[in-house]
């Protein structure tokens, strides 16, 4: 018995020792599976390779799992690439899985709907936000400039940023040229500063006419279409995003300081009294040469008392200047007109994707100072989308977005800093502002005094929405039902108070603005998706549209306040000069459209386009048109016959067709009955107020479209398994009828018509490439490239003819047949007249030290038509950007240049000829004189001898955009903190630019350019 219970006990502990030991070799190893974009992704199998050990990941992406110390996990989940990885004794494994998706296979955002990159046949271009959140763009422009060939972004250096857009180059003479914006599938005809960056997921452009047609008359300019973010998959994710940063002067230009001031002053006065004065006259009597005494100095105008007094007042000086030299007092103008301004940026949005419904709120606030003192520019956002499924074919949502704009601030007067003397005071003696800080009425006003005396409130609330409802039909077919309301509300009150030097003549002034619009438009989309034995797929989009706009604005002024202006517009009616004015419009458009785009065995596909537009704003005879569009793409690579190894992806695409431009004003074609009064006097003396009733405005029935058609060809490819990728387009658009604002002879009483005439031509060449330099386990350098050139042509303009039958040009605007809409047609310069060259300057009443001109004819005289000739191009001959990326491990690293070269620039600082040089300052910049000949600047004050004409000079330049810096927490740290993702990054706007032959501040601004750097948190929850 004894016996048979230790053999028992030994059995026990056998047992519990291998199960112990067992136990003892397996781990708990848990983590976070996430795609590419860092979104987690539910239900991803985790197993242990050759076993049946495993789990799923839960909603959050998150899994834990007891295993053997040794062995392999394998990731896994439909749509991304498998995954193997060792476990080497690590209890936190976090896993990136990546799409098996191909870009090819991506859905593209096109006019009203979607289709795959593969099957597209137009030039589409895409960029996708997320990827450049660490440059942290400040607005939707930050985003598109320099990632898009054919895309021209302008530069505003104000505190509200932003600048114009323009596709493919400018195809008009008179009509906007700006792209048509459509946000979340409805056009958008809002301010891109409304919305905000952060809630932006991607945007296309659509460049061409088969993209674009679908627009049909508004889309002659091009579509930019934004998409907004939705909900996603997953729990409730709380982001936030906050960012403060400072903007300096990047590019600057100084004026002269006191000392400097003195000795520029005195060449001012030699020059121009060139050959008319005394030896040394305007010369510093303590600095005379020693055989010319003081005396005699003082002698040539009969001067006496102090001589340094004389000499200040013989170079135009002031008494005040005069008082504050000699007691030493200068004031730096510069610090009172600029700064280091403020910027802040805040956004915090809500998402999140459950079974019937998906939701996206955001909330920003943005705050920014420019460098100019008083440049203020404040906005708070909002946006909600909404989309909810209520059953198995109805699906509503809606996408509304809120804005309201700050720009009370009134901005320092930068023009006035090259006016003021640095000898003016600052402030009178009680210690308010001066208002003519040298006392004199060309020398400029103090540039904070208008600021001073101005109250203003400069408010817009803008609330966007698009309301849908989306019906999933048998067949392949769907219905949705777009409405897209737009209010918006703007109001401006200002009062210039009475206390003010020049306002206070007038008793102050005072105005109110108040100005609202209601537009709306409804989209009535029918849509069709079906393939038939696996090759022919079929999307097939047909569209009713309907839109209204109409606006009330309505402006009050007044002056002359009694008995005072101490509640400015606040008490408009006290004053005794009432003027009222309004400005009421209203326009209303229609479509009918229809889109099939086909796809055979994924390798041809054709895309047949048809729309016919109404609007308002046109002529009785032609208030509709119809565009038209159609395009073909081959893949090629597809075929049996392709053997290149090297290119893994190739398609050829061909597009032609027709859109229109209608960005007019609303009446144009119409007469216009004006109002008006004035003053009568009888056969007795008797004055009394006559009311008038006028016509306008010349009306043309006939005014039309503007149209343009185009043909666009295109490459797209991919080579070395996906290492380099590129797009390459070539185009040419032909714009006829054009919308012209054409001037009139006296005799028709009327100064000109809104007329269709004339023809523009545009052609270009873009290329986009992108590149995956290297690609290690923890290594990764990419780097993107973009290249355009454009170049139009004026082919007809009036269809007048001379006597040889030539048409003829317009001079008086600068259009000239054969030529394009930016070429300089001017008198050319050729140097400086240089001393000893006295008689030949004098024949064209000139002398050493102004500007030579290129007397074609050689009449000894200048003439438009003889001699001017055409000198060069105000738009770049091509543009390019580079961008390179760089991730080492949680690190990223990014920096992007961009450049405009080619083209020229007026750059009439050359001609020193700025007006009242005698008492005003001036920027530093070199100038003619006898002692210092200078073969480009010329003297002080040169004459032009009444012929007027631009200096030229080369624009180029490269600038260093930006450089962007990131690092993301690791996610065992943070995730400890019940914090999703945590990301810090830090980036530098406008670092710097090389041009080399323009030395006078910023090549693509002309002014003052600020640097913005900034640093930022990105939290997720």
């Amino acid at each position: 018995m004894k016996d048979n219970f230790h053999k028992k006990s030994v059995v026990f502990l056998l047992l519990t020792l291998l199960i112990w030991s067992a136990k003892a070799q397996n781990v708990q190893v848990s983590g976070q599976i996430n795609s590419e974009d860092g979104e987690p992704i539910p239900g991803a199998t985790v197993l242990v390779k050759g076993t049946t050990i495993g789990t799923s990941a839960d909603l959050d992406g998150q899994y834990a799992l007891d295993i053997p110390q040794e062995g392999t996990l394998v990731f896994s989940f439909i749509g991304y690439e498998t995954q193997e990885i060792p476990i080497k004794n690590q209890s936190t494994l976090n896993v990136t899985l990546t799409s098996t998706v191909s870009d090819l296979e991506e859905v593209v955002v096109i006019g009203y709907g979607t289709a795959k990159k593969r099957d597209i046949t137009g030039a589409v271009s895409s960029v996708v936000a997320d990827k450049l959140e660490n440059e942290n763009p400040n607005s939707v422009q930050d985003i598109l400039r320099g990632n898009i060939a054919g895309l021209n972004v302008g530069l505003s250096t104000t505190a509200k940023g932003g600048g114009s857009l323009q596709v493919r180059g400018r195809t008009s003479l008179n009509a906007g040229t700006s792209p048509l914006l459509v946000l979340d599938g409805a056009i958008y005809y809002g301010e891109l500063a409304d919305i905000n960056p952060n809630d932006i997921q991607s945007m296309e452009v659509l460049k061409d006419a088969s993209s674009a047609a679908v627009y049909g008359a508004k889309a002659a300019n091009g579509v930019i279409m934004i998409t907004t973010k939705r909900g996603k998959k997953g729990k409730p994710r709380i982001k936030i995003n906050s960012n403060v940063g400072i903007a300096s002067i990047a590019a600057e230009e100084k004026a002269y300081g006191p000392q400097a001031f003195l000795d520029w002053r005195t060449d001012v006065f030699e020059s121009t009294n060139a050959g008319g004065f005394d030896p040394y006259e305007f010369s510093n009597p303590n600095t005379l040469p020693s055989d010319i005494s003081v005396e005699e100095w003082m002698a040539y105008d009969g001067s006496t008392g102090d001589p340094e007094t004389v000499w200040l007042q013989r170079i135009g000086l002031q008494p005040i200047e005069i008082e504050n030299y000699k007691a030493g007092k200068s004031v730096d103008w510069y610090d009172k007109i600029y700064q280091k301004g403020l910027r802040q940026d805040y956004t915090v949005s809500m998402s999140g994707q459950g079974d019937d419904i998906t939701y996206y709120w955001s909330l920003g606030y943005l705050n920014n100072e420019g460098v100019v003192i008083g440049d203020e520019f404040e906005t708070i956002r909002s946006r909600l989308n909404l989309e909810g499924k209520i059953n198995n074919f109805l699906t509503i949502g809606m996408n509304t977005q809120i804005a309201i704009q700050d720009e009370s601030s009134v901005a320092a007067g930068s023009g006035y800093y090259t006016e003021l003397s640095p000898w003016g005071s600052e402030y009178n003696e009680d210690g308010s502002l001066k208002f003519r800080p040298n006392e004199e009425q060309s020398g400029g006003r103090h540039p904070l005094y208008n600021r001073e005396f101005t109250n203003r409130l400069d408010k817009d609330f803008t609330l966007n929405s698009t309301l849908y409802a989306s019906v999933t039909l048998p067949f392949g077919f769907n219905f949705r039902t777009n409405f897209s309301p737009r209010y918006t509300y703007y109001e401006r009150y200002n009062h210039q108070s009475a206390e003010h030097e020049d306002w206070g003549r007038e008793g102050g002034l005072a105005s109110r603005r108040q100005m609202k619009t209601h537009y709306w438009q409804i989209d009535n989309i029918l849509t069709w998706k079906k393939t038939f034995n696996e090759v022919h797929d079929f999307n097939a989009t047909f569209l009713v549209n309907a839109e209204k706009y109409q606006s009330w604005d309505n402006t009050m002024n007044n002056e002359g306040f009694q008995p005072h202006d101490r509640l400015g517009y606040h008490k408009i009616d006290s004053g005794i000069l009432p003027t009222i004015s309004s400005n009421d419009e209203y326009s209303t458009g229609d479509a009918l459209m229809g889109r099939l785009l086909y796809t055979y065995d994924n390798r041809y596909s054709t895309t047949l386009s048809i729309r016919r537009d109404g609007y308002s704003a046109f002529g009785q005879s032609n208030p509709r048109a119809t565009f038209y569009s159609a395009a073909v793409a081959w893949t090629f690579t597809d075929e049996n016959f392709d053997d290149l190894n090297w290119l893994d992806y190739g398609k050829l695409r061909l597009s032609y067709g027709s859109n229109g431009n209608r960005d007019i004003g609303r009446y144009v074609a119409l007469s216009d009955l004006n109002t008006g009064k004035y003053f009568y006097q009888n056969e007795s003396g008797e004055i009394y107020l006559v009311n008038q009733l006028y016509v306008n405005r010349m009306s043309n029935p006939n005014l039309k479209w503007e149209r343009t058609n185009s043909i666009n060809v295109g490459l797209d490819f991919s080579m070395f398994n996906g290492i380099v990728d590129g797009t390459l387009e070539m185009y040419k658009m032909y714009t006829k009828d054009l919308l012209v604002e054409r001037s009139l002879p006296d005799i028709v009483g009327f100064n000109w018509v809104y007329s269709n005439l004339g023809q523009v031509d545009n052609k270009g060449f873009e290329l986009s490439l992108s590149s995956t330099n290297m690609q290690r386990e923890n290594f990764t350098w990419r780097t993107h490239v973009n290249f355009q050139l454009n170049r139009n042509e004026i082919v007809s303009l009036y269809g007048d003819l001379d006597e040889n039958g030539n048409e003829l040009d317009d001079y008086e605007n600068g259009w000239f047949i054969g030529q394009a809409i930016d070429r300089y047609w001017n008198y050319k310069t050729d140097g400086i007249w240089q001393l000893g060259e006295e008689d030949r300057a004098e024949e064209y009443n000139l002398q050493p030290g102004d500007y030579r001109l290129v007397d074609v004819n050689q009449d000894g005289q200048f003439t438009e038509i003889d001699d001017k000739q055409f000198l060069g191009y105000s738009e770049p001959r091509f543009r390019w950007s580079l961008r390179n990326e760089f991730k080492y491990k949680n690190f990223d690293l990014s920096f992007m240049l961009y450049s405009y070269w080619g083209h020229d620039g007026a750059f009439n600082n050359l001609k020193n000829r700025a007006s009242f040089l005698d008492r005003r300052n001036s920027y530093v910049t070199p100038y003619w004189t006898e002692e210092n000949p200078n073969k480009e600047w010329a003297r002080l004050a040169s004459d032009d001898a009444g012929v007027p004409f631009d200096v030229y000079r080369k624009k180029s330049f490269i600038r260093f955009e930006n450089i962007s810096f990131a690092y993301t927490m690791p996610k065992s740290l943070v995730e400890k903190a019940k914090v999703e993702n945590l990301r810090i990054y830090f980036n530098v706007r406008n670092i710097g630019y090389y041009a080399p032959e323009w030395d006078w501040f910023d090549p693509e601004n002309n002014g003052v350019t600020p640097r913005y750097m900034t640093l930022g948190i990105d939290l997720t929850l």
